[in-house]
């Protein structure tokens, strides 16, 4: 019965690298969705127009359905990793979902949101797509010191409350006061659950790189 909830509508199989329509939310695997964009720029279940020209930057990896579909499909995710290495190693070519962490760059904080499996935490989520946010706090206050790094890289599956639990973090060093802070974009206080995927699409879209978040203080009134 769950099955048409968790396969790919283009290859029928179980989803791998599930990817979403940000247009229209349905989701297929990463790869069958690329190959079908390669000739059209449609949604293959709703045909509704993704866009134009670059349809291509309106798909997005679908971690929480990925994890589903692992969890409910038996053996699914060991299966596919041993594909994809033995893919990998008859070419000749490097795995490039192993574990190749350096030390990250001296200006940018890189963090990882919670992770599910030993595996993705070794990766620290660095094979998700990728958001560049400037943190900063409003000029209005002087209740909240900035950061001294104030670049951040990291999943765009992240939520606006991994945010403010990094700001408690660095600010208070106390992660349980991370209900004082808010997070706001474009003057407008951002949802504890948006993730900062959400965020670019609807707050920041046709917008350059980096995001511009603010926190401040929570206000009640």
């Amino acid at each position: 019965s769950l099955n048409p909830h968790i396969t790919c509508k283009i290859c029928r199989g179980y989803l791998i690298d599930a990817t979403t329509v940000t247009e229209c939310l349905h989701t297929f695997c990463k790869s069958c969705l690329v190959k079908h964009l390669e000739e059209h720029n449609s949604c293959p279940t709703c045909e509704i127009v993704i866009h134009q020209s670059h349809p291509l930057q309106y798909i997005s990896f679908d971690r929480t359905m990925q994890d589903i579909v692992y969890k409910l499909v038996p053996n699914l995710q060991q299966n596919e990793t041993k594909r994809e290495r033995d893919f990998y190693r008859r070419r000749g070519l490097p795995y490039p979902k192993a574990n190749t962490d350096k030390v990250c760059e001296k200006d940018v904080y890189t963090f990882p949101t919670n992770t599910t499996t030993k595996e993705e935490n070794s990766d620290c989520h660095r094979s998700d797509e990728q958001v560049n946010i400037l943190l900063e706090t409003t000029n209005q206050t002087n209740h909240m010191k900035s950061m001294k790094r104030k670049f951040i890289r990291c999943s765009a599956q992240a939520t606006v409350t991994h945010l403010k639990k990094f700001v408690a973090k660095k600010l208070f060093n106390n992660l349980d006061r991370y209900k004082e802070v808010e997070i706001l974009c474009n003057e407008e206080i951002l949802g504890k659950d948006h993730t900062l995927k959400f965020v670019c699409v609807t707050r920041w879209r046709f917008k350059e790189s980096p995001l511009k978040l603010v926190y401040r203080p929570r206000q009640d009134f």
